[in-house]
């Protein structure tokens, strides 16, 4: 485990900010087709709103393990420093899919978004859009929170796929928030049984397995005792936030 490097001069501020939005927004993005001497890395990033500093065990966290990610972070980078560029879900999304100050766009401006008719513009470049240019495959599982439809949306934004919420959050359970049902795929409402992270997680492999069969003996096993405990963790007075790393944990293979 290691303390990431400081900046250099070589390394400016929008370097490192289209860097890091290149990996957020590319919830699961994989390339068009393989081609001889293509080298280009397929990204896959994991993000988990709300995630506290000491909410994984390799980061000290005691009343339960995260092994699966504290192996990424064994065998990657462990950063013990970190700053957002806002406290707030979606000016933090929007700075980090286009690249730009989130002031410089009317909806890095508003939180929440509620019912007001603003969106992330879909002729505002982004890095799905770019990476696509660039011959990438592009998909988003899980939360959008950037416009609702008919104006706004990941499908106008540069993704090919999209699976999941587009509010600011929903019930675990009846994916349902203030506005009511929202569970989607692609444009197209839909309602499926399940806990939602489990299912957003299962979503997320079956897009990785599409793109890599060479990973088809990964499978995501959660067992009736697995559930029980988290509910039970979460019973006992521990955060939700407990449950819901737990819930991370067997979804990684």
């Amino acid at each position: 485990m290691t303390r990431a490097a400081p900046f250099t001069d070589s390394v400016t501020r929008r370097t490192f900010v289209v860097g890091s939005g290149a990996l957020m927004t590319s919830a699961c993005v994989h390339r068009l087709e393989a081609r001889t001497g293509d080298r280009r890395p397929n990204i896959v990033f994991i993000m988990a709103d709300d995630l506290g500093y000491a909410d994984l065990s390799c980061y000290g966290r005691r009343d339960y393990e995260t092994p699966h990610l504290d192996r990424l972070a064994a065998e990657g980078t462990r950063y013990l420093d970190a700053y957002s560029n806002s406290p707030v879900c979606s000016a933090t999304r929007t700075a980090l899919i286009t690249g730009r100050y989130q002031y410089r766009l009317p909806v890095g401006l508003e939180e929440p978004l509620s019912s007001r008719p603003v969106g992330l513009p879909p002729s505002q470049p982004t890095f799905p859009s770019l990476l696509r240019q660039a011959g990438y495959r592009t998909a988003l599982v899980g939360k959008w929170h950037l416009g609702r439809l008919a104006d706004y949306g990941p499908l106008q934004s540069g993704y090919e796929h999209f699976w999941g919420y587009r509010a600011g959050g929903v019930d675990y359970f009846t994916h349902a928030g203030m506005g009511g049902a929202d569970l989607w795929d692609q444009d197209v409402p839909i309602e499926q049984d399940g806990y939602l992270t489990d299912l957003l997680g299962e979503r997320a492999l079956l897009q990785t397995l599409t793109r890599f069969p060479r990973l088809g003996s990964c499978t995501v096993k959660v067992s009736c005792d697995e559930r029980f405990q988290r509910t039970a963790f979460y019973r006992r007075g521990h955060p939700m936030g407990g449950a819901l790393v737990l819930s991370i944990r067997h979804q990684l293979p």
